[in-house]
This record gives structure tokens, sequence and C-alpha cells, in this order.
């Protein structure tokens, strides 16, 4: 499956969001994304920005804004606790800057992600 080059101005976006938060920048998909704890909270897939929430923080903005979809990576296989957030959301500085906490708390309480040790045979 071939993915879609990012759009620079969403990169620079969501780049600029992240400067003052205690995380860290890998790449996922070839794509973005920003961790806590080892946890990937948020990131651009394609011309997507995706945030993770907890299920009610995710219930509830996808009660309040139709345009809110579950984050698919490869359609069909949709990632659990991740939402697509489309541009009338994330251009909204406050709720933006809401949701980006949210989804901050929500992650910082999961426990640590440990990474996988491979064994070699």
């Amino acid at each position: 499956m071939e993915w879609k080059k990012a759009p620079t101005e969403i990169v620079a976006f969501i780049a600029n969001k992240m400067k003052n938060i205690n995380c860290d920048y890998k790449k996922m998909f070839g794509y973005p994304a920003y961790f806590i704890n080892g946890n990937m909270f948020t990131g651009v897939h394609g011309d997507k920005l995706f945030l993770r929430l907890s299920d009610a923080d995710m219930v509830a903005l996808m009660k309040n804004c139709s345009e809110v979809t579950f984050f698919e990576p490869m359609p069909g296989r949709p990632m659990k606790g991740y939402v697509v957030l489309p541009k009338i959301i994330y251009l909204d500085n406050k709720l933006f800057a809401e949701l980006l906490d949210k989804s901050i708390k929500y992650i910082s309480s999961l426990p640590l992600k440990k990474k996988k040790v491979k064994i070699e045979n």
C-alpha cells in the first residue's frame, strides 16, 4: 500500500503544537507521531491529524461533531481509542488545546509502554 505524503502545513502545525509539550517524536508509518511514556497520543497520517482519547472523551466528541471519525491507518482497520480530527476542530485553537490536554492527561494515566525485546535464535 502506498501512503500519501503528508502536507507540510499539517506537519508544521502539529510540530508547533508539540514544541512545549514533554513528549517524544518518532515516525509511524513514515509520518510524524508523538508519544508520552511510550504511548502514542497524536500524529499525522497522510493528510489527517489523529488524536488518542479516553473512551468517554471520544464518544462525547463524536456525538458533538459528526465530522470526527475513527482513525484507520488501513481501511477497515481502526486503531482503538484514536480519532481523526477535521480542520474545523484542530484549527480552533481553544478547542484543540482542550482536546490535546485531555489526550495528554489520558495518555499520562496509562502505564509505561515497555519496549519489546527481540529474541534471536
